[in-house]
């Protein structure tokens, strides 16, 4: 793990509360640890906004 990511304690803590599960109507999420890690590293860079 790198020293920016998730860790997988902290995943298995968060990952029942997102939407995008199996057990949900519809489509589900292709890979939300990766979204929810693109979110957590625009938080924490301050990214300015693209346009």
């Amino acid at each position: 793990m790198e020293r920016q990511e998730l860790s997988d304690a902290l995943w298995l803590r968060i990952e029942p509360h997102l939407p995008g599960k199996v057990s949900d109507p519809g489509r589900t999420g292709r890979d939300n640890r990766l979204f929810v890690g693109a979110i957590w590293w625009l938080a924490r860079s301050a990214a300015p906004k693209a346009g």
